[in-house]
């Protein structure tokens, strides 16, 4: 005798060896012996063999329509024998029975399972709707293979446009069209990013790269909205100077500028002057929720985002030829460079000269201090100022720039097609540098201190153990070597010192502060500023190696050297790249090497390179941090 049973969901079939009322002991098809509960025997049969009747019942029950049989098999509960005894006119085969407990078992949209081998027709409603269902899967599995199909013969699917952004850069996987993508990108082989750019998708790989960016930190776009022009209340006192800045060409938010005025009896008066937004802008005002939202100017080769919108840049900015509101805190520094008293003033500033860099670097560095140069405006402040800032330095015990460090400037010609790029690189720590980095410092530690010790809350930048981080505690900066630091000195660009600004224009007017410590407005702003200002800067070191790939590309670069950081890590000599070489050899890290560029990946921001030889032993050469090293 032999039985069709069921378990864990599947219909298996096998010989009887033994048979205990309540159970059966069955050897199924494969061989193995299992003990099979009598409830669970759907069919007994003697002929044909166990493996003979599943095979034969697959077959036949493929010929049979499950919507016939809905539509004769009763209203009632059924069994699959009474249902096969209806459609075969007569008692059924072993294998005829087995064939419709088959088909009843593969249709449940038509047959809903009410026990072992007992099923009832679903209803005409519900199983219209399930059909509906069904064939829209269909449709959908259709349409998910048509669109694979244009996007790997180089055709965007029309369901694409609208929503291009979101399938690059956060794909739903509930939607067809990410279905679709990932379908074609696994036929394919290629990645989302080239096989839309092969449909001509995306404008550029730079456009690919600045839209991920967008994408995620600017959803509602880089537009500003409506807002109010800001208001000055009240006249300024004129400041008795003739200011100046210095900054890189590329620089619109001026936001510091110098003085320098000497003092009946010798010594001088020292301005340093910083732009006063916030004397237009208050925090619960539209302009200022658009700085709370955007928290910091965004930069990046060629372009930048600013964090308030241009025309109000262009209000608070120290440009040359105006008086610009300003707060300025003056130094009173003695012949020997000691400073001997400070106060902070809210005034209109002359601002008579925007000095930059590119102008003032050829006849102001090293070697012009040591061998007195040629003469040019400001040079007589910038020599007094350079002074003093080294005697500030030293004061400070701590350098303000790592001397041994090259930064690069990059300036990006959006004239050319896609943009053509120059890669300029400067040395840390020139004299212009130190004087305008010494003054930075001492202004915004000078304005922490004032605000600490009036109990005006603030937000200080603080470092111990070598981590930096934002407080509201005015603790030390060990890296700068001062008590507590507060940025104040860039309220056009971190609303951080748009912050620490309003709460100073407070203390010095007698009015009360917009912010108090425990202010949750101030700590979340806070917190927020951190995560966002290290996106920001992520961002920024992204671009700057995608433009150094570009300018590979652009000068046609194939072979170039480079020093060992460690193991397989180089870095490019002549632009800040780091490359990964796995075929560089054992190497102490300083050692020069020359490799050979052998591929470039805009989209993927990645080269490739291969070791060709060896130039030298390690030498002397500047430091590299672990913020700079790529992941």
């Amino acid at each position: 005798m032999n039985v069709l049973f069921e378990e864990d969901g599947a219909f298996k079939a096998g010989a009887v060896l033994a048979d205990n009322v309540t159970s059966l002991q069955v050897e199924t098809v494969s061989g193995k012996r299992v003990k099979v509960k009598s409830a669970n025997v759907l069919l007994r049969f003697a002929q044909p063999t166990p493996g003979e009747l599943l095979e034969r019942a697959e077959a036949e029950s493929g010929g049979i329509e499950p919507e016939f049989l809905w539509e004769v098999c009763s209203e009632a509960e059924f069994g699959f024998e009474d249902l096969a005894r209806e459609y075969f006119g007569r008692a059924p085969q072993p294998v005829e029975a087995a064939a419709i407990l088959l088909r009843l078992h593969a249709a449940p949209i038509h047959f809903h399972r009410k026990g072992k081998g007992r099923f009832r027709k679903a209803p005409p409603d519900i199983l219209k709707a399930a059909l509906a269902g069904l064939e829209k899967k269909r449709q959908q599995a259709l349409a998910i293979v048509r669109m694979a199909g244009e996007l790997k013969s180089g055709t965007l699917p029309v369901e694409f446009s609208p929503i291009l952004d979101q399938l690059l850069y956060k794909p739903d996987r509930n939607r067809l069209e990410t279905k679709a993508l990932e379908l074609a990108c696994a036929e394919s082989g290629l990645t989302a990013a080239y096989l839309l750019a092969r449909c001509d998708a995306l404008p550029s790989s730079h456009d690919y790269h600045l839209g991920r960016f967008l994408f995620e930190l600017f959803p509602q776009g880089t537009g500003f909205g409506e807002y109010e022009a800001p208001h000055l209340t009240g006249d300024l006192p004129l400041a008795a100077v003739q200011a100046f800045s210095v900054d890189d060409a590329a620089t619109t938010e001026i936001d510091d500028a110098f003085s320098v005025t000497p003092l009946d009896g010798g010594g001088w008066r020292i301005g340093i002057h910083i732009a006063a937004p916030g004397l237009g802008i208050r925090p619960e005002s539209a302009l200022g929720a658009i700085a709370r939202s955007r928290l910091s100017t965004v930069y990046m080769p060629g372009r930048k985002i600013t964090m308030l919108p241009e025309d109000v840049v262009e209000h608070f900015t120290l440009s040359a030829g105006r008086d610009c509101p300003a707060l300025s805190l003056y130094l009173e520094v003695g012949p020997d460079y000691v400073v001997r008293g400070a106060s902070s003033r809210v005034e209109r500033v002359p601002v008579a000269a925007n000095l930059r860099h590119h102008d003032i670097d050829p006849v102001f560095n090293e070697q012009t201090l040591a061998e007195g140069g040629p003469d040019f405006a400001y040079k007589r402040e910038l020599t007094l100022l350079w002074e003093f800032a080294t005697v500030l330095e030293a004061g400070r015990g701590k350098p303000s720039a790592n001397q041994d460090k090259t930064e690069y400037s990059f300036y990006v010609d959006w004239r050319e097609a896609d943009g053509r790029v120059d890669i300029v690189p400067r040395r840390r720590g020139s004299p212009l540098d130190k004087l305008v980095a010494e003054l930075m410092i001492v202004a915004n530690a000078t304005w922490g201190k004032l605000l600490a010790e009036a109990q005006v809350a603030a937000i200080y930048r603080v470092q111990a153990a070598g981590k930096v981080r934002m407080t509201t505690a005015a603790l030390s900066h060990e890296g700068l070597g001062v008590d507590c630091y507060a940025w104040s000195s860039s309220p056009l660009r971190r609303y951080v010192d748009l912050v620490n600004q309003w709460q100073l224009l407070a203390h010095l007017s007698g009015e009360a502060p917009s912010f108090t410590v425990r202010d949750e407005a101030l700590l979340s702003a806070m917190r927020d500023f951190e995560v966002t200002y290290a996106a920001y800067a992520e961002f920024q070191r992204g671009m700057e190696r995608y433009w150094c790939l570009r300018w590979l590309q652009q000068e046609g670069v194939t072979e170039t050297e480079a020093r060992v950081v460690r193991e397989s890590l180089l870095r490019l000599e002549r632009i800040p790249l780091f490359l990964r070489c796995p075929s560089l050899p054992a190497c102490e890290p300083r050692t020069r090497v020359r490799v050979a560029i052998t591929g470039i990946d805009l989209l993927a921001v990645e080269a490739q390179c291969r070791y060709l030889t060896t130039m030298g032993e390690p030498v002397e050469a500047e430091s590299v941090d672990d913020a700079e090293i790529p992941e």
